[in-house]
């Protein structure tokens, strides 16, 4: 039904990312662009071919309606813009995956949409990644990250999971330059003591036969035992659930934890 959709505009806009590559996004806010910075949730993927085009989005929609801003960003690694952008950011150019979702979070703030401290990142499985390696490596850039189903030892994934098949994407640590590839980014080995981390909710589900729950166990006690500053790290975790399709009723729980604790830690309050 109609009224169930919230007013609703739609902007693309295009960040640069650090090698001059155009970065596109789209952006969604109840009133266009607004009159003063809004809690906004920034949205990635970026990988296995994967496009994020436009589709119907709940967690977005409730969002919006309470007022705030979401964006999705069009990183390398999936196939926005053809099997090239996939290659772009894949095996050894991983890296630019993550430096097109910083400069999208820094274009959305130079924009006007929000400001660091009231900016979120947001993202799942190899989005997960994405954001875990964007809160090690830009640990300023966001107050907030929700970090799902996550891959974050990348220098052990192929162990664990179906990791072992992945290798094709991401490269193998068991060849030495690869090994290498893995390491420069891995998010569990860049957490430094001593650092400022954002708030982060890790979600984990016991069952996920896809990307073990280790991943985010171990990021999460690295950042509690590692952060030099008062935000939340937590760990939610999920038991008799996999890696993708779900219960209703737990897709709603997952998603009001979600934003409930992004909305507490970037200023968002209904209405």
């Amino acid at each position: 039904m109609a009224g169930d959709v919230p007013p609703l505009t739609v902007i693309e806009t295009h960040a640069t990312s650090a090698d001059g590559t155009a970065v596109h996004m789209f952006v969604l806010s109840g009133t266009g662009r607004p009159q003063m910075p809004r809690p906004t949730v920034l949205y990635g993927y970026g990988g296995f071919n994967v496009a994020l085009t436009p589709a119907y989005t709940a967690q977005a929609l409730a969002w919006v309606a309470a007022g705030g801003v979401w964006a999705v960003a069009n990183l390398r690694g999936g196939s926005e813009h053809g099997e090239d952008w996939h290659r772009a950011g894949m095996r050894e150019r991983k890296q630019n995956v993550f430096d097109d979702f910083a400069a999208a979070g820094k274009h959305l703030v130079a924009d006007g949409w929000t400001t660091h401290g009231q900016l979120a990142v947001m993202g799942g499985s190899n989005g997960g990644l994405l954001v875990g390696a964007t809160l090690t490596q830009r640990p300023d850039l966001a107050a907030a990250v929700v970090c799902s189903a996550p891959l974050l030892d990348m220098v052990r994934y192929e162990r664990f999971g179906l990791g072992r098949t992945w290798n094709d994407e991401y490269g193998t640590a068991d060849d030495p330059t690869e090994f290498g590839w893995l390491l420069g980014y891995s998010p569990y080995h860049a957490v430094r003591e001593g650092t400022a981390y954002p708030a982060v909710l890790i979600t984990t589900f016991e069952s996920d036969t896809r990307v073990h729950p280790l991943h985010g166990r171990k990021l999460a006690a690295a950042l509690q035992h590692a952060t030099s500053a008062g935000a939340p790290i937590v760990l939610r975790r999920e038991v008799s659930v996999g890696h993708g399709a779900r219960a209703v009723s737990r897709t709603v729980g997952l998603a009001a934890d979600q934003l409930a604790f992004l909305a507490a830690h970037t200023g968002l309050t209904p209405g």
